[in-house]
């Protein structure tokens, strides 16, 4: 949601405005706000108000608005829009289950509550001592509304929904109508969940004399069988796991707009925000709930690792494994040196920045420590004779690099023991980097240099 609310605001010159709706305390978590502040700026969705650099509305956090929201409350309490209920959790909990159990066509509250005085409930069984307050739904509600994607809407008719409860906070119900309208809101952009809870919102707005703002209901994403992605089952519904697995924030921000609207062409499903915003309309988002599919998502991840160029690459890995433990907090220059020159070997094949510092593991491990794998040293035929006919070509070796290496070994191993290169090559690979697959061995000898190329070939072939 944040993504499209962003775009149409640039778009069309208008604010971004991030509010923390804390008056559901029963849920709030206290860390949950650094994570929104974190997650939002590392994907690039920066506001313009918010309650960590203000604005002309503040303050943005609704807990600290409560006195802002009893007025209006009082008010529909006034006009008879709205009503003290005092039935306690144990008979609403009881009667939603006898309303379930005869399965009713029409649940919710019963309206016992109604016209009756707190002493006149208070003699009824179910009471609680302290009120909520509930709108008075009317029969005649308009249950039909504009929205900005899906043009002409119908919502379910809501029942008589609490606007303050017990605690003294407002719900999102009331909350939301109250600072849209005070912060000048003109468009909310939200999941299509909400649907179902416009009508209060209208009525709401027309009760207390607002201009409503356009409202646009967001598909929500689906799972690949078509059930809903839930935060509990699925871990790639929370925004921070895309950090921890390695994507690039660029990636998930045009895959996240591709979910939802249709790409410039068939040819160029990798595009900027910025060309997001130039041709951003409402009238092109799908209303159909999109499939994340994570196999695209990595090709995304994929073509925008290649793009970088190779400082920045080797800057973001390294952050990347400092912050997940990778490496230590504190990486030695060296190793981030010889980590810039490795980049350019594995770039063409990453698809997460996690893969990188495993994939070059064998560059930073000392000689002695390169395991082997013994299966695979095994399936090799006579590997310590190829071997010490490659230590002793390499031997010969004037200037160390990456072609010089390649010509002498291919001398001494395919023309001189007449071996195919699959064959010549994989001992030498297994030597250097414990594994017969590996990023590209003559430029990984290279960069290990003669000493410790030589060193590792010897315990092969001393083996």
């Amino acid at each position: 949601m944040s993504l499209f609310n962003l775009a149409f605001a640039r778009a069309s010159g208008g604010a971004f405005v991030l509010r923390i709706e804390d008056t559901d305390r029963a849920r709030y978590v206290a860390d949950s706000e650094r994570q929104i502040y974190q997650t939002l700026h590392w994907l690039g969705l920066d506001w313009d108000e918010g309650p960590d650099i203000g604005g002309p509305y503040a303050p943005y956090r609704q807990s600290e608005r409560l006195d802002t929201y009893r007025p209006f409350v009082q008010r529909l309490l006034d006009e008879g829009h709205a009503y003290y209920c005092w039935c306690s959790t144990e008979r609403l909990a009881a009667l939603r289950a006898e309303q379930q159990a005869a399965k009713q066509s029409v649940t919710g509250y019963d309206r016992l509550c109604v016209g009756l005085t707190r002493e006149q409930r208070a003699v009824l069984p179910g009471f609680s001592d302290v009120p909520v307050v509930r709108m008075l739904i009317p029969d005649d509600v308009p249950l039909t509304f504009t929205d900005l994607i899906r043009g002409e809407v119908s919502a379910p008719r809501p029942d008589d929904q609490v606007i303050l409860k017990a605690d003294g906070f407002p719900t999102y119900h009331l909350a939301v109508v109250v600072d849209d309208h005070l912060m000048g809101i003109t468009h909310v952009v939200r999941g299509e969940e909400w649907i179902s809870s416009t009508p209060k919102h209208l009525l709401l707005y027309r009760w207390l004399g607002l201009e409503p703002p356009a409202f646009a209901h967001m598909p929500l994403l689906r799972n690949p069988d078509k059930s809903k992605i839930s935060k509990r089952k699925n871990p790639a519904a929370r925004l921070t796991w895309f950090v921890e697995q390695g994507y690039l924030p660029e990636a998930l921000r045009n895959f996240l707009q591709l979910l939802a609207y249709p790409p410039l062409d068939d040819e160029h499903e990798v595009s900027s925000f910025e060309e997001f915003v130039a041709g951003f309309e409402w009238a092109k988002v799908n209303t159909v709930g999109p499939i994340f599919d994570l196999k695209k998502l990595d090709w995304l991840n994929g073509q925008y690792l290649r793009s970088l160029p190779v400082d920045d690459l080797t800057d973001r890995i390294v952050e990347f494994a400092v912050r997940e433990g990778q490496w230590s907090s504190v990486p030695d220059p060296a190793d981030v040196a010889l980590l810039r020159r490795a980049v350019p070997l594995v770039q063409e094949r990453l698809v997460l920045l996690s893969e990188a510092v495993p994939k070059l593991a064998y560059l930073f491990t000392a000689d002695a420590d390169v395991k082997v794998d013994p299966e695979a040293l095994a399936r090799i035929a006579d590997a310590s004779s190829v071997v010490a006919a490659a230590v002793e070509a390499l031997s010969e070796v004037g200037e160390w690099n990456h072609l010089a290496i390649q010509e002498a070994l291919r001398q001494a191993l395919v023309e001189g023991l007449g071996l195919k290169p699959k064959f010549a090559f994989a001992p030498v690979r297994l030597a250097i980097t414990g594994s017969t697959v590996s990023p590209p061995l003559f430029e990984s000898m290279e960069l290990l240099g003669r000493a410790s190329s030589l060193a590792r070939l010897e315990q092969i072939r001393e083996s």
